[in-house]
């Protein structure tokens, strides 16, 4: 019971971290109300909160950054999506609902487990149709691309001096949304 209440509060936490930073962007209610899972009225009570106060050092909303909180944000997301893409089958379910709840933190060793474990989803869905019941052709081909981007990252440190700005909890969730985001809104080009 308690972990449940602790990741709660973590939760509202960053979730108040994201809509002072997404403020200081001049992002709109609706846009933060969707990429923070927030109801528009919470949001307007947050925004109308942090309009007055400082946002503090901007955070790059870019998808490519190499600091290890980015990319086990971006990996949670990645896990998320297959578990949702390939539902009665995907390994990284359990591990996915732990570290949503709050059960899992993510260190090293279970950010290594969770890696091992979207890579065998990826191996055993090659090939079968979706859940969604189409080729699996397309989230697959994503889901690849995606885990190729963030296992480099992890894999090689990037040579950057300076710490990015902002927690490391806020710029891993800021990054597990972006990539949800983008997981549902596939990007034209």
């Amino acid at each position: 019971m308690n972990d449940v209440i602790r990741a709660g509060e973590e939760m509202r936490r960053l979730r108040t971290e994201m809509i002072k930073v997404f403020v200081g962007f001049g992002w709109t209610q609706e846009r933060i109300a969707r990429l923070t899972g927030m109801s528009q009225p919470a949001v307007s009570k947050q925004v109308a909160k942090y309009r007055s106060t400082d946002p503090g050092p901007p955070l790059d909303l870019t998808l490519e950054q190499g600091d290890t909180a980015w990319l086990e944000g971006r990996l949670w997301a990645l896990a998320e999506d297959i578990s949702e893409t390939y539902e009665d089958t995907a390994r990284c379910t359990p591990y996915v609902i732990a570290l949503t709840r709050g059960r899992k933190r993510f260190t090293p060793e279970n950010t290594d487990e969770l890696r091992r474990l979207v890579e065998e989803d990826l191996r055993r869905n090659a090939g079968e149709p979706s859940a969604a019941g189409g080729d699996a052709g397309e989230p697959l081909q994503a889901h690849r691309r995606a885990y190729d981007e963030i296992s480099r990252g992890l894999d090689l440190p990037s040579g950057k001096a300076a710490a990015p700005a902002g927690p490391a909890s806020a710029r891993r969730a800021l990054a597990h949304r972006i990539q949800r985001d983008r997981f549902t809104r596939p990007v034209r080009g």
